[in-house]
């Protein structure tokens, strides 16, 4: 394994039950990212529209339909972005706070480019009549808003694709080189082309359905056509994101991937294909929206429900090998921190500044066994000199004792298993078995 940090844990009380954190996590996230999606998509397609409109006006009005859309959507998102932020750092805090400090300035700079991503839409929504003769500076106002929303999720995928690998935190030296890390562009790719579906299928739904006063409301536009138009939007992105699963699927490390998460994915393309099939056959209808639409709404609804499962399975998968690590590594802490109470509550000497310990296995023991173990009395533990007649001449067997010890006498404590590597084991054998104690005092001991 290559290496990687591997801190303590933040031993902090969990706010809620880990289950139900979990099944927050992929809700709030799913709705969040649902009108992120419904505001990237928009914003997209609103500069498409409005440049059309500069040679058909029609498509003018249908930009500024969208324009609406766009703000309402980015309230909302903002909205809802509370509860997935809260649960990530909940769950996760220790890695994503890890990925958030690595990426520094890029994340601090989310504030700002959200800020003015807001305001330009804004001017771009209520200044679309006072700029109606300055048609190219009201696009550029617009395509400059967008392009900022299209920065914010490249920052947040990076940091989420980040704090899944701890094992490239050392090579990570700033936003930059999180960003070419593998799968993040993958993953940016998969997320624009599902916010234009995604965008695409609520206008047609939204600006197509029977109750809507088109010809008012549009004029110069023709509702089936329109139909066609976004439907066709969402067949597009919806089959290239097909295509770009698979890529996004290759560029994951294969240590996070399952047969359930497999399983999950299998299921969601399924449902995406009979949805692509159905979006056809409505787009080719010359009437308003059928009941088949809403099937179709179903069925993608269902395919976005599969994937973010699917990355709760995989990030779980992923960062579980490392949460043992920092497992083991807090546990060893706090022992070592036990012990050190024991010692200062039992009044044992501390070496002095220039005190020399007599070899590396005395000092393993000081630090880690001597709360507990003496060398000719009982403390918590039987005496040293009783272990090492237990054990004299067998070090392996004493080193696997330390590692998982067992119970083997009413009157002591159980020993919690103690985490070192492995040079401290052998050290510490060595000084309990052949330093303290030679052989042959062992053997007549014992």
């Amino acid at each position: 394994m290559d290496p990687m940090p591997v801190p303590r844990d933040f031993l902090l009380p969990m706010p809620a039950a880990q289950g139900d954190l979990e099944l927050a996590i992929v809700v709030l996230f799913l709705a969040h990212i649902l009108f992120v999606a419904l505001m990237l998509g928009g914003a997209l397609l609103t500069l498409a529209a409005e440049l059309r409109g500069l040679s058909r006006p029609a498509y003018d009005r249908l930009a500024q339909k969208i324009a609406a859309t766009v703000t309402v959507n980015k309230s909302l998102a903002v909205v809802l972005g509370v509860g997935p932020l809260l649960a990530i750092n909940a769950l996760y805090g220790l890695y994503f706070y890890s990925a958030n400090a690595l990426t520094g300035r890029a994340w601090i700079m989310l504030v700002p480019l959200i800020a003015s991503a807001f305001l330009l839409l804004y001017i771009h929504k209520y200044s679309w009549h006072a700029l109606a003769d300055r048609k190219g500076l009201h696009i550029a106002v617009g395509g400059a808003g967008t392009l900022l929303l299209l920065v914010v999720p490249l920052v947040f995928l990076s940091n989420i694709n980040l704090m899944l690998f701890p094992g490239r935190w050392l090579d990570v030296h700033g936003f930059l080189s999180a960003l070419i890390l593998p799968n993040v562009l993958p993953r940016y790719l998969h997320f624009v082309l599902a916010s234009l579906a995604i965008a695409a299928l609520f206008l047609a739904g939204w600006l197509c359905r029977r109750g809507f006063d088109f010809a008012t409301e549009l004029p110069g536009l023709d509702r089936c056509a329109v139909k066609r138009e976004l439907l066709g939007v969402a067949m597009v992105a919806t089959a290239a994101q097909l295509l770009a699963g698979p890529l996004v699927l290759l560029t994951l490390p294969p240590h996070g991937l399952t047969w359930q998460l497999l399983g999950n994915l299998a299921l969601a393309v399924s449902l995406a294909v009979t949805a692509l099939i159905l979006l056809w056959r409505e787009s080719s209808l010359a009437e308003p929206l059928s009941p088949r639409f809403w099937i179709v709404v179903g069925l993608l609804a269902g395919t976005v429900g599969l994937m973010g499962l699917s990355r709760h399975l995989y990030r779980e998968a992923a960062l579980t090998p490392h949460r043992e690590l920092v497992a083991a590594h807090t546990a060893a802490f706090e022992a070592a921190s036990l012990g050190a109470e024991m010692r200062l509550a039992a009044g044992t000497p501390r070496l002095g500044p220039g005190e020399a310990v007599a070899s590396p296995g005395e000092r393993v023991f000081r630090a880690t066994c001597m709360a507990c173990h003496d060398v000719e009395t009982r403390r918590v533990g039987p005496p040293l000199r009783e272990v090492a007649g237990i054990y004299a001449g067998n070090p392996s067997g004493l080193i696997a004792w330390v590692k998982a010890p067992g119970k083997k006498r009413p009157d002591y404590p159980q020993m919690p298993p103690i985490t070192m590597q492995d040079a401290q084991y052998k050290a510490v054998a060595t000084y309990i078995l052949d330093e303290l104690f030679a052989p042959d005092d062992t053997a007549k001991e014992g």
